[in-house]
């Protein structure tokens, strides 16, 4: 009897193991679906009830349109025009230019987070941390020969930056940005291709 409870208990958390990630992910992608589709007030404007997910691909094929103009020389003028609008605009400013920067900083051309690379955090024992440089030069801050990484957090989207020397990093050279971030976000989880 202790035996066949044990092999219960073992095959639930086993299938939590495997559903659980199945369960959130489209649990996640089922709210991304209803909120975004709930953007759009189709009740009192149409004369007929829209199906679900119209909302959906109106606003995923308007940001798409967005970005694929924002490349063309006309449109992209408008859009600094309008940025520099929002970013001197009193008290908008200040929104506007951080969600900008965060926004830049993980997808876009101007990424900065693509250069993954080891930190040395302690020497004995000697620890080792992955970050992604951030500032390959810390002279404007009166700090020679130092630099800036920013290291993020297990399980979080939040991390911190340190200043440190130069000498103590070194690039990662078996990942790729996105595989670095991956491995850092998972707690060292996930590895690259090449380490499976």
């Amino acid at each position: 009897m202790r035996l066949f409870a044990k092999i219960l208990i073992r095959s639930f958390l086993q299938g939590l193991v495997i559903l659980g990630p199945v369960a959130v992910t489209a649990y996640v992608i089922y709210k991304v679906f209803v909120n975004v589709d709930d953007l759009i007030p189709f009740d009192g404007i149409l004369p007929f009830k829209m199906p679900r997910g119209i909302g959906f691909l109106i606003v995923v094929s308007t940001v798409t349109l967005v970005g694929y103009l924002g490349t063309r020389f006309f449109f992209a003028k408008a859009i600094d025009g309008f940025n520099h609008l929002l970013e001197h605009t009193p008290g908008i400013k200040h929104i506007y230019s951080s969600v900008k920067e965060i926004m830049g900083s993980f997808v876009g051309d101007k990424r900065k987070f693509n250069k993954p690379v080891w930190v040395r955090v302690n020497t004995s024992p000697e620890i080792w941390r992955i970050g992604f440089l951030t500032q390959k030069n810390m002279e404007k801050m009166g700090m020679e020969d130092k630099v800036a990484v920013y290291m993020p957090h297990s399980y979080a989207i939040s991390g911190w930056v340190i200043i440190i020397d130069k000498s103590e990093t070194k690039p990662v050279t078996k990942m790729d940005a996105a595989e670095a971030m991956k491995f850092a976000v998972s707690g060292g989880v996930t590895f690259s291709e090449d380490q499976r």
